[in-house]
């Protein structure tokens, strides 16, 4: 896959408008004496709740804040986003371009990094992770991207190392709370391409933090196959394909057979599952006769799916619909909904 391409496309994808309607009434049944639901996920059980990018909701994304609220608001998962410094270093962050969740802009002896990068809205001119070395990158602050949320916290919370983003959960883990890594690896082709692979950097890192000894689920993700596809050969680790959702996925020349899809299960964006008047598609039966898990992104509750009224309708029919994951930016709220352990 094309980085510049993907990384636009993807880009307008997740900041499309939703709107508001009514909904189905798609409440989950107990079995007879018992006080838990019916689940329709693959393996019966709940679906897990994945912080996406930290309770991203209530603190700027990927920070130590947004991960430790999610561990205390009992995600089961959090999900580190990786890119790489010129350095190769890994570290957490959504976007390869750096101007829209950290204060970049306000570092003058930075000012000649800004360049023009070829995407497929246009050309973005930005600052790049990859050509900031670490200690660069250190010297930066995060802030919240998306304007009508808490924007106090700007220009205090650190940029993270994955090793960082790994220290929280090895820390739940020594206080009793175990929560799993959920990890994205970020346009892994394009590194590739600029010598700067992150097959191996992933793997040693997370070998060398003990994870597997600490007991803590992990699953790496991805949009793109070749990349999973050599993780596969050197991991036993489940893997997650991400999809890109219509009508993108077609935009950018991308077609999806789940019969063709060898991975543990899809990262599948909502509008695979869900129609714009809040009823559901049959791609969770597809894919779990095929037997593959179905991850869900990504839920907001300041931005419900169109065919909803709000967000806690839009979890209850997913969550009725099967699926065995769900990322979201507010972790309470699905978790209250799908309810606690």
């Amino acid at each position: 896959m094309n980085f510049q391409i993907l990384s636009a496309g993807l880009a307008f994808a997740l900041f499309a408008a939703c709107a508001q309607a009514p909904v189905v009434d798609t409440k989950l049944t107990a079995r007879p004496g018992k006080a838990s639901p019916i689940y329709e996920t693959l393996d019966g059980k709940r679906p897990i709740i994945i912080a996406h990018r930290g309770a991203s909701g209530l603190w700027p994304e990927h920070t130590a804040s947004a991960y430790e609220a999610a561990v205390q608001q009992g995600a089961d998962f959090i999900e580190p986003d990786l890119v790489m410094t010129k350095d190769g270093v890994l570290i957490a962050r959504h976007d390869a371009y750096l101007s829209t969740t950290t204060d970049v802009t306000d570092h003058p002896e930075f000012a000649d990094r800004k360049k023009v990068r070829s995407t497929l809205m246009g050309e973005v001119d930005d600052w790049w992770a990859d050509d900031f070395t670490l200690a660069e990158i250190k010297t930066l602050k995060a802030r919240q991207q998306f304007p009508t949320r808490n924007m106090e916290l700007n220009d205090r919370l650190d940029i993270l190392t994955f090793d960082e983003v790994m220290d929280i959960a090895l820390e739940a883990a020594k206080e009793g709370r175990t929560v799993g890594l959920h990890v994205e690896a970020k346009w892994p082709s394009y590194y590739s391409s600029v010598g700067l692979d992150m097959v191996d950097p992933i793997l040693d890192a997370m070998n060398a933090k003990g994870l597997t000894a600490a007991g803590i689920p992990v699953y790496i993700q991805s949009f793109e196959p070749p990349f999973l596809t050599a993780v596969g050969e050197k991991s036993d680790l489940p893997l997650i394909l991400n999809m890109v959702g219509p009508p993108y996925n077609k935009i950018l020349g991308l077609e999806y057979e789940l019969e063709d899809i060898t991975t543990t299960g899809i990262g599948a964006e909502k509008s695979f599952i869900l129609t714009k008047d809040g009823t559901v598609t049959d791609f969770v039966e597809r894919a779990h006769a095929l037997g593959l898990l179905v991850h869900v992104y990504s839920v907001r509750d300041d931005s419900p799916h169109e065919g909803f009224k709000d967000v806690r309708a839009e979890l209850e029919t997913l969550i009725a619909a099967g699926v065995d994951g769900i990322w979201t930016d507010y972790p309470a709220t699905a978790i209250e909904v799908r309810g606690h352990p």
